[in-house]
């Protein structure tokens, strides 16, 4: 299964110089707990940052600073693992373990963003998968008791 199957394509995007206020209204009109701060570079958004919500409590609500002078581009992390959309799951899986990071930007083959997919997107496949098996182990058993009866 590639990553881009699982992925979440709708993805909230801002630019370096939008405000970190403006970016928190947007987490939770959408209900997200992360943006992707994007260049445009030709017909691609390419991703050059992530913004979570953790990024600004931590950063800039806890050390009480306003977070309406700050732009995305001052909090934003840019050391971003970003994952191409035929990239297997598994392979994606274990570079974010590497890494340390929850959540990973899904790009196309021209770099330009087309998802996002975080490890509970990943959860919920494997988990899905796993019920899956389950209930084949359950019906196999059946089946056998059937017709050995």
């Amino acid at each position: 299964m590639t990553i881009g199957e699982i992925c979440t394509r709708d993805v909230i995007i801002v630019n370096r110089e939008d405000s970190v206020l403006d970016v928190a209204k947007l987490m939770r009109e959408y209900h997200v707990g992360d943006v992707v701060v994007v260049d445009r570079h030709m017909d691609q958004n390419l991703p050059v940052g992530i913004v979570t919500d953790r990024d600004i409590v931590l950063e800039l609500v806890a050390r009480e600073i306003d977070v309406a002078s700050v732009t995305t581009g001052n909090i934003m992390s840019t050391d971003l693992l970003i994952a191409e959309e035929n990239e297997q799951v598994t392979g994606v899986v274990q570079q974010m373990q590497s890494k340390g990071v929850r959540r990973v930007p899904v790009v196309n083959a021209k770099g330009g963003l087309i998802g996002i997919v975080s490890e509970d997107d990943i959860i919920e496949v494997i988990g899905e998968q796993l019920s899956n098996l389950t209930s084949l182990v359950n019906r196999g058993g059946r089946r056998e008791r059937a017709t050995r009866a």
